[in-house]
């Protein structure tokens, strides 16, 4: 599905389905120097199970035009503007890594347009180690190479991945390297510099959950733990052995979670 925001086209898949108005709407974004269809694991389920899913490419990446912001706030201000453009007034958020940071930002300064917030991969910070930035400020191979290496667990190096002949890992290389050049290092500048986290999240008033991989090396289980002191109604569930990829990694698990959460809210 097409829109236009802000003078640029913006795509969002809906998980198959048309959108129907008498059904409640949430919107998965995705995480740094990806897209769309990393939730393609979990969007088609809610899409078939009583959910319009609106799963976005931010500006600049995947199949949208324009270009990448390169702060949280600009994000979040951009999704409200989103918002406004598809005439949704409140609407439930999951978002991923830099997508989750977009969606507590937006929760926290925007809390009358948040239902719900399920925030997979964050911290409150995410500082983006400095090799990591200068080999995407280079738009080189080896950005996507850490990334992968760092984001997936252990258990995903050696394989695994339900869907036979498929290997996580180059998938997840692959989705980078289609990346424009510019987005990653927007991205990744953007999660480098966010300092908000805990002043919005003592505002944000909406159910959230925190869902977490046990060996997630780019953000782990501890770090969180300030997010889950200070929002007023939340609650953290970590998958075992996932990594930071924990929607490719843990598909059937992430979505039993996020569904369960989702559906608390019916």
């Amino acid at each position: 599905m097409w829109f236009e925001v802000s003078g640029a086209r913006v795509f969002a898949q809906t998980g198959g389905r048309s959108i129907d108005p008498s059904l409640p709407v949430v919107v998965m974004i995705h995480g740094a120097g990806m897209d769309q269809t990393v939730w393609q694991q979990q969007s088609r389920y809610l899409a078939h199970h009583g959910w319009n899913v609106l799963a976005i490419d931010l500006p600049g990446h995947g199949r949208s035009s324009g270009t990448a912001h390169s702060s949280v706030s600009e994000n979040a201000d951009w999704l409200i503007n989103f918002l406004n453009v598809v005439e949704l007034e409140a609407v439930s958020l999951v978002g991923h890594s830099l997508g989750a940071l977009i969606s507590l930002d937006v929760a926290g300064r925007y809390g009358d347009r948040v239902s719900r917030a399920a925030l997979l991969g964050v911290t409150s910070k995410m500082p983006v180690h400095q090799a990591l930035l200068d080999a995407a400020a280079e738009d080189c191979r080896l950005a996507g190479q850490l990334i992968v290496g760092w984001g997936f667990s252990k258990e995903a190096h050696r394989g695994g991945n339900i869907a036979s002949g498929l290997w996580m890992m180059e998938g997840g290389q692959r989705l980078l390297e289609k990346s424009r050049p510019g987005v990653l290092k927007a991205d990744l500048k953007a999660a480098n510099c966010y300092t908000d986290g805990l002043k919005v999240a003592g505002n944000v008033k909406c159910p959230v959950m925190l869902l977490l991989g046990a060996s997630d090396k780019m953000t782990p289980v501890k770090g969180a733990q300030k997010l889950e002191e200070t929002i007023a109604n939340c609650r953290t569930e970590v998958l075992p052995g996932a990594g930071h990829m924990m929607m490719i990694e843990a598909p059937r698990e992430t979505l039993k979670s996020i569904a369960d959460f989702l559906n608390e809210a019916s």
